[in-house]
């Protein structure tokens, strides 16, 4: 049986704490002298395009269908990739001195400047064309 999200510990789900997990992991192969901020940000661009490739040939339902139906596989390889995502994030957070908690919410709230609820609502425009 899956486990509940919100069952998690605070340790499991903080951002912070994966951070530091991922920074220890690092650390312990010494592999912090690979990782500029330029080399981090090429890897991300990287693991997306890993991320991106499971996409390739698909249409919206295949790729549903095999990411949610039964080929387990097909999901490991998206939770695989997008935990690489992650990861690389986490380390850019960490190369650019950032809170990406803190950036994501700021960022959410010009968001929500930009894109407000009574013009934005079930629409796909940008927010410079929203009427």
């Amino acid at each position: 049986m899956a486990s509940d999200p919100a069952m998690n510990s605070t340790k499991e789900s903080s951002l912070a704490a994966l951070q530091r997990e991922v920074l220890a992991f690092r650390n312990e192969r010494d592999w912090k002298q690979f990782h500029s901020l330029r080399h981090l940000i090429v890897s991300l661009n990287l693991e997306a395009s890993e991320l991106l490739e499971l996409t390739q040939w698909k249409s919206d339902a295949e790729l549903e269908a095999a990411i949610l139906g039964d080929d387990g596989a097909a999901h490991e390889a998206l939770r695989d990739e997008c935990a690489d995502v992650l990861a690389y994030l986490l380390l850019i957070a960490d190369a650019g001195n950032m809170d990406l908690a803190a950036a994501l919410r700021e960022k959410l709230e010009k968001n929500a400047q930009k894109y407000p609820v009574e013009k934005s609502r079930g629409s796909k425009e940008k927010y410079t064309q929203l009427k």
